[in-house]
């Protein structure tokens, strides 16, 4: 039986951490969830370890929150901090590459973006499209998409909604390759396999020196994001949206 992650050390320090939920799309079931935090505190108690390859599969790489998740937001049962992934790959010790080789959903585009590397696919969608059901952008959105994206790109995704293809998006100047999907994760190797050459110490210091003012500004825009939610989660405007448009396009 195929297990919704799997994890594999493919040598030389690198190893891939492949989202595989097929059944609900790489959605952020609690079992997802479960599989990637425990996943990555395992990586950070490998000292061989040198890079991670995050990637989903087919035509996938992460659609964000369920519908059950985002039902659970609007009735106030629990907080987006509660389940804390965005900040694996920024917290993770050593350097994490995105290899969104699939569609990037709302959460899962976003946990993408807290990666060190990120690579995108000609052919997949990418999207921030919490105000498509109405609640304003959670997970470190507003913080992370201006510092990778730009402060124009950033808000016209976050406050449109819209949907774009990674072949948009290259052509809009992101700063990130974008590839054709079949070749996308043999590239992300080949840049692991740069990374990996170098000592891991030192890896682990620049990237602690890099990351250090994302991850003390992080918390206050956090914050800030839940004080948003407790304003615009629990509208009734929003249950309706979370029923009827979760899954279209």
């Amino acid at each position: 039986m195929e297990t919704i992650l799997e994890f594999t050390d493919i040598g030389n320090g690198i190893a891939i951490v492949k989202m595989q939920d097929k059944v609900n799309k790489n959605t952020f079931t609690n079992e997802l969830i479960t599989e990637l935090t425990n996943t990555f505190a395992l990586i950070k108690k490998r000292i061989d370890l040198k890079v991670v390859i995050l990637t989903g599969y087919d035509s996938y790489f992460s659609s964000g929150g369920s519908q059950e998740g985002l039902r659970g937001l609007f009735e106030g049962q629990f907080k987006f901090t509660d389940k804390d992934l965005y900040s694996l790959a920024l917290n993770c010790p050593i350097p994490v590459i995105a290899a969104m080789q699939g569609h990037g959903i709302g959460g899962g585009f976003v946990m993408g973006l807290f990666a060190d590397f990120v690579v995108l696919s000609r052919e997949s969608i990418y999207t921030a499209n919490f105000m498509k059901y109405g609640f304003t952008p959670g997970m470190g959105s507003t913080f992370i998409l201006p510092k990778k994206l730009g402060i124009s790109l950033s808000m016209e995704m976050m406050m449109t909604a819209a949907n774009y293809r990674g072949e948009e998006l290259q052509k809009r100047g992101v700063p990130f390759p974008v590839i054709a999907r079949e070749e996308l994760l043999a590239y992300s190797i080949d840049l692991a396999k740069n990374l990996a050459e170098k000592p891991r110490e030192s890896l682990v210091i620049l990237k602690n020196h890099l990351v250090a003012s994302l991850r003390e500004e992080l918390p206050k825009i956090i914050a800030q994001e839940v004080a948003m939610h407790e304003l615009t989660f629990h509208q009734p405007e929003v249950s309706v949206r979370i029923n009827t448009r979760f899954g279209r396009a």
